[in-house]
């Protein structure tokens, strides 16, 4: 998983989703950055938002590269380039 902040310029950040747990109302995503720093990022998600996450992931698109085979058995997926 890459990430990229405004507030950090150009950095890029390396890491993967560690674990995700139910805290009160919200779902807490942690994230477990590995490069340039070892950092754990968390996220806490509303009802709303998993709401927001679900609707966007059934766009036709998203939806094509979730089913793409191809997808599941990919060992080093590309570099997306600048996102």
């Amino acid at each position: 998983m890459y990430f990229r902040s405004t507030g950090l310029g150009k950095t890029e950040l390396t890491g993967s989703i560690a674990d995700l747990k139910r805290q009160g109302d919200h779902l807490v995503m942690y994230v477990d950055v590995t490069q340039p720093v070892k950092w754990r990022i968390r996220g806490a998600l509303s009802f709303k938002d998993l709401f927001v996450l679900l609707k966007v992931m059934l766009r036709v698109s998203i939806l094509g590269f979730i089913l793409n085979p191809k997808q599941w058995f990919n060992k080093a997926p590309k570099h997306p380039g600048e996102f």
